[in-house]
This record gives structure tokens, C-alpha cells and sequence, in this order.
């Protein structure tokens, strides 16, 4: 076995789960390329005297079950996965999807139906055990960087097995700078948006929940936002890609999205009340992430990026707002993206995606990279 696979499941088990003996662990798979990684932590979870569960599953399978989906399916199979969930103590997800497409012929309101119905389990297990989440790299993701299998897989483990341990101890200046925090303001190309951050609680990560990591979250005060947010990369969302999307708020909410599909976008945000308002601003550091690739578990954490999410609050960021749909998209503020700023209580503390203040340089990328 691959000696960075057996050290990617060591890292996932004992440092981001931080898994006991006599635990429950979920191993939720989709793809076939997961098969040597599930093995890998089925062993290191057993090396603890804990439990390993596992999940196989497919999209072009789980397709086939959104299109014919019903309420009354939908109802036994939430009690099923809820009581499932409620069983575990941590919970591991590794995604290998050969095509990023498959569901894109699926009906709105089939994944709104499934998203909808699905949403207690997902805070389940966000709100009430320990987890992680992380692509496993394949063909697909390959193509999408735009690089070979082989290069894109050198890629990846270095992006999945940097030294989060640095990494966390030098988020921790991140964190006290954002609690100490009122006001926020974010400028670059046909961008300017203010909201405050002040008494949301501040979560730095740094290998724990995703994998790769590397990002500084909060959430807006729920309506504290106004102005204009251009996002500057395209971003997958129910097998649709979307691309151009600009949002204006007034006091928290959206009042006007467009993109490529202003439609469709639109039925998005139509989904319930929470919707139209934003759950996450976060803060992108990872320094092996550098571009876009269609795959927000990487893009989220670009270094010299930002996220502003639609949707529902993380709990443990809590800012009252809940949704069935918690949408992570990511703006660039490198040079090559047209640069930005952003400001905290009017004090310049990143432009053009390198933090400028003494207290926060141990950020910027060479600082983190050995």
C-alpha cells in the first residue's frame, strides 16, 4: 500500500476524528477509487480497539434514486439515516466522483426534495459527532486542475499531508484578531460589501473537518450585510456549473442574484427563507491551493481567497439563520484575479490575497510551507 495513503488514514483517524477505543466510525465512500484509503482506515481504526462501519456508494446509483424519489421514500429513509447517524461517534467521508455531471439532468425539485429531507441527518452529524470530509484524488479531478493522473495525485498529498499542526498555531492570530472584530469590509472588482462579525464565534481549521484544510470561519451578523459581491470563479452546485454570479444584499438578504443562469440560480435561493441570507464568511490560507478547480473542498481553501456562503450557520458559528442548502462560494482576491482588499474595522489586513499585518504574515504562503 501507498505510504501516503497509510499516512493520510492515520491522519484522518487519529488527528481529525481523534478517534477512542470502543467508538463507532462511519466510512461513507462513493467511488471505487476509495477502495485502498477504506482499507487503510478500517485497519487504523481497529489498531484503537474502536469500530469501523462502511458505505459504498455510486452517483450514477444514487441518481437513478433522486429521479424517482417521494416523500414518503424520503420520510423512511431520513429515519433510517438519522437513527444510523445518532449510532456513530465520528464520521469519515471520502468522495471519488468520476463525473461531476451526473446530476445535472436531475429535476430541481427532485434535489430540493432530497436536500430538504436529507438536512437533519447532515446537521446530525455536522452538530453532534466528529468528522471529516475529503476528495480522494482520480481521473476526474485530474482533468478538472487541468493536470496529469500522476501529477495531480504528487499534488494532492502534499495539499492533504502538509504540517496542519503549523498551521493551526498560526491560524490562532487569525482567530483572536476576527473576535476582536466589528466590521468588515471587502473591496476588488465590482465588489463592495460590509457586514459585522462581532459576537459570532470565530473557528479556525486546520485538518480537523476537512480535508485538505486550511481556512478561518465565522458567519455575518444575519443582517448586517449590504452592497455588491462579484464572485470571480465558476462553482459546481446540484450538477449545474455556475459562473458570473454577482449578489446584492440589503440588511442580510439577497435581493437581486444573477449568473449565467439567473433562473436557475434564483430557484436556488428560493429553496426556504434561510436562503436568501448568508451562513459562513471564511477566510481561505491553504498555500498548495492556488486555483480554482471546480471542486469546493479544495476551492474554499485558496490561499488568497474568500468564501461568503447562502444558507444555514454552522452551530458552532451560530448567526440564526437555517437552511436546507449551505452554499460555499469562493471569490479570489490574488493579482491574477483582479486583486481586493479586506478590511477589519477599517484597518487593511489583506490585499490582493497576502495578509499585509505584522501578527498575520505567518499566513501568507511561504510561511507555511516547509
Amino acid at each position: 500500500m501507498d505510504e501516503r495513503i497509510k499516512k493520510l488514514a492515520h491522519n484522518l483517524v487519529n488527528n481529525s476524528c481523534k478517534v477512542q477505543k470502543g467508538e463507532h466510525v462511519l466510512i461513507n465512500t462513493i467511488g471505487e477509487d476509495t477502495l485502498e484509503l477504506s482499507r487503510a482506515l478500517i485497519k487504523e481504526i481497529y489498531l484503537l480497539g474502536a469500530y469501523p462501519h462502511i458505505e459504498l456508494k455510486n452517483t450514477s446509483i444514487t441518481r437513478e434514486m433522486y429521479l424517482g424519489c417521494s416523500d414518503a421514500q424520503l420520510t423512511a429513509m431520513q429515519d433510517y439515516e438519522l437513527y444510523k447517524m445518532k449510532k456513530m461517534d465520528a464520521f469519515i467521508g471520502i468522495r471519488s466522483t468520476d463525473n461531476t455531471y451526473e446530476y445535472v439532468d436531475v429535476p430541481d425539485e427532485k434535489v430540493e426534495l432530497m436536500d430538504k429531507f436529507m438536512d437533519p441527518v447532515l446537521r446530525q452529524r455536522v452538530d453532534h459527532s466528529k468528522w471529516v470530509v475529503l476528495r480522494y484524488p482520480n481521473g476526474s479531478m485530474a482533468q478538472a486542475a487541468k493536470m496529469s493522473k500522476e501529477a495531480f495525485e504528487d499534488y494532492y498529498f502534499n495539499v492533504c499531508n502538509l504540517d496542519y499542526g503549523k498551521m493551526g498555531k498560526a491560524m490562532q492570530h487569525l482567530k483572536t484578531l476576527m473576535e476582536h472584530t466589528d466590521s468588515v469590509q471587502i473591496k476588488g472588482k465590482d465588489t463592495d460589501l460590509t457586514f459585522s462579525i462581532k459576537g459570532i464565534p470565530i473557528i479556525p481549521c486546520a485538518g480537523e473537518c476537512n480535508i485538505p484544510d486550511g481556512e478561518g470561519y465565522t458567519a455575518p451578523v444575519k443582517n448586517s450585510i449590504n452592497g455588491v459581491l462579484s464572485y470571480n470563479t465558476p462553482n459546481q452546485y446540484q450538477g449545474f456549473v455556475y459562473e458570473k454570479i454577482v449578489l446584492t444584499f440589503k440588511d442580510g438578504k439577497i435581493i437581486d442574484a444573477v449568473a449565467n443562469d439567473t433562473k436557475k440560480i434564483n430557484a436556488v435561493f428560493n429553496t426556504d427563507e434561510g436562503a436568501r441570507y448568508v451562513g459562513e464568511f471564511a477566510i481561505g490560507v491553504n498555500p498548495y491551493i492556488t486555483k480554482p478547480m471546480l471542486d469546493t473542498l479544495f476551492d474554499e481553501k485558496i490561499t488568497g481567497s474568500f468564501h461568503f456562503t447562502p444558507g444555514a450557520s454552522y452551530e458552532d458559528a451560530f448567526n440564526g439563520n437555517k437552511s436546507a442548502i449551505h452554499w460555499d462560494l469562493v471569490c479570489m482576491q490574488t493579482p491574477e484575479y483582479g486583486g481586493g482588499e479586506i478590511r477589519f474595522d477599517g484597518k487593511l489586513i489583506r490585499k490582493d490575497g497576502r495578509f499585509v499585518i505584522p501578527e498575520l504574515e505567518c499566513l501568507n504562503p511561504e510561511n507555511l510551507i516547509d
